[in-house]
């Protein structure tokens, strides 16, 4: 099973080459790694190139935002299988990659997910909170549930026969994606109780109240975008749970 590794990156030279790193040490021998990068202006496609050997797919252009930048990768992808890593995470082990396909393959699912653990932005080993994800149920997402999505692999057919990003959110279309295939097209998925992303605290829904607030809007529009209606109280369940990720600490 081929397995593609989507980077997207603009102006990430402080952390894009741990990113980097993480994928290649990867043990998993048949990887297609791609890096989309917007046309960066501080020196991070000179890391890059450091790399480029060892890279399937470098892409340096202006775009749309971060899920344009990721339709790119995912329109470029071949593998059977495609991962999205951005660029200021990276994989909590080396054995990420096998341990997906393994769980694939035995539980002959379309996806998989599993722990990601966000830390300090100087300080990795500094944890600031960590997102145990739980097993999938589908009424889950009507209270405010959601796998997080650097640790959401997909089959390639998956964004083939159900479309990419929604480029009209510029906050939430992760989620929006999500909830598209698991949720409205019911695809199969499988949950690995393991730590499977690293993240730096500081993502772009969460670095301000005003992108929190324009974030919980738009996952409300990703219901109706899917003519689908949640709960009236999904929406203020769904930051409700971030709260329980900052008093536990990683087991896995």
């Amino acid at each position: 099973m081929k397995v593609s590794i989507v980077t997207v990156v603009y102006n990430g030279a402080s952390f894009i080459k741990s990113a980097i790193k993480s994928v290649l040490s990867q043990d998993y021998s048949d990887i297609e790694y791609i890096v989309i990068d917007g046309a960066s202006t501080d020196g991070t496609m000179d890391i890059i190139n450091q790399y480029k050997d060892q890279i399937s797919h470098i892409i340096s252009e202006p775009d749309q935002g971060i899920y344009d930048a990721m339709n790119k990768g995912v329109s470029l992808a071949t593998g059977d299988v495609i991962g999205i890593l951005n660029s200021d995470d990276f994989y909590s082990t080396n054995t990420v990659i096998s341990d997906i396909v393994e769980k694939m393959t035995a539980e002959g699912v379309d996806s998989v997910y599993g722990n990601l653990v966000y830390v300090d932005p100087t300080n990795k080993e500094v944890v600031k909170r960590y997102w145990q994800s739980g097993r999938f149920t589908r009424k889950r997402f009507l209270y405010g549930w959601m796998p997080p999505h650097p640790t959401f692999f997909v089959r390639a057919e998956v964004y083939k026969k159900y479309g990419m990003f929604n480029l009209s959110l510029k906050s939430a279309a992760d989620y929006e994606f999500m909830l598209r295939v698991l949720y409205k097209e019911k695809i199969s998925t499988f949950y690995i109780n393991k730590l499977i992303t690293t993240m730096r605290d500081g993502g772009t829904s969460n670095i301000s109240l005003k992108n929190r607030i324009r974030g919980n809007n738009e996952d409300q529009l990703a219901w109706k975008l899917n003519g689908l209606k949640p709960f009236f109280f999904t929406r203020y369940l769904k930051p409700l749970r971030k709260i329980w990720q900052f008093f536990r600490m990683p087991s896995d």
